[in-house]
C-alpha cells in the first residue's frame, strides 16, 4: 500500500501537476542557486505536509474550488515576484510557507479523489508525501541541469531566462485563477 500511494503521490506531480510544475519553477527562477532551492522547497515539504495530514483526518474542510483558485493565485504571484521584485528573502520564505499551507490542503483533495481508508492513514500519508517530494526533488535536479548550471552566470540569465519563463508561469497563475472562478 505504501508504495501505491508513493507512486500516487509522484504522479501527482508529473505527469499530473501541471501547476505544481509551475509553481515548483517559478521558485527555482527566483534563485537558481541550489542551495536556496532547497531551502525553499523545504519550507514548502514542511508547510504541505502540515496542512494536507490536517485535511486527510478531516480537521480542515476545504472549500475546493476556493483552494484551486488560492493556488492559481499563488502561481501568479510567484511568476511576477520573480519579475517585478520587492519582497525580501524572509518575506518570500514567509510567502512560500503560506503557499505551501494552501497548496497541501490542494494536495489532500488529490488524496481524497484516490481514496484512502481511515485505518492506514499513516502509510497513506507518509507514501503519498514522500512520492510528491521525490517529484519535486527530481524536478529541482532537472531544472538546475538545465537552467542553472550551464547558464546561471551568464549576463543574459536573467533577461532571456528568469523573466520570460516567470512571465509565462503568471500568465499561467491569472488565467486558471480567472477559468476556475468563472466555474
Amino acid at each position: 500500500m505504501f508504495f501505491n500511494f508513493l507512486i500516487k503521490g509522484f504522479e501527482h506531480v508529473f505527469p499530473l501537476g501541471y501547476d505544481h510544475i509551475l509553481f515548483m519553477i517559478a521558485l527555482f527562477l527566483y534563485n537558481s542557486r541550489i542551495k536556496t532551492a532547497i531551502l525553499q522547497c523545504s519550507i514548502f515539504t514542511i508547510a504541505h505536509s502540515l496542512t494536507l495530514g490536517l485535511t486527510a483526518i478531516q480537521l480542515i474542510i476545504p472549500n475546493t474550488q476556493l483552494i484551486e483558485i488560492g493556488i492559481a493565485i499563488s502561481i501568479f504571484i510567484a511568476g511576477l515576484e520573480n519579475i517585478l521584485g520587492g519582497f525580501t528573502f524572509s518575506i518570500r520564505l514567509l510567502i512560500i510557507f503560506l503557499f505551501g499551507l494552501l497548496h497541501g490542503i490542494g494536495f489532500a483533495g488529490a488524496l481524497a479523489d484516490i481514496g484512502m481508508q481511515k485505518q492506514d492513514i499513516i502509510t497513506v500519508l507518509a507514501g503519498f508525501n514522500i512520492g510528491v517530494e521525490l517529484a519535486q526533488a527530481s524536478l529541482i535536479v532537472i531544472l538546475y541541469f538545465i537552467l542553472s548550471k550551464p547558464f546561471l552566470d551568464a549576463p543574459w540569465y536573467n533577461s532571456y531566462i528568469k523573466k520570460p519563463l516567470s512571465l509565462i508561469i503568471a500568465s499561467c497563475g491569472l488565467f486558471w485563477a480567472i477559468t476556475r472562478s468563472l466555474g
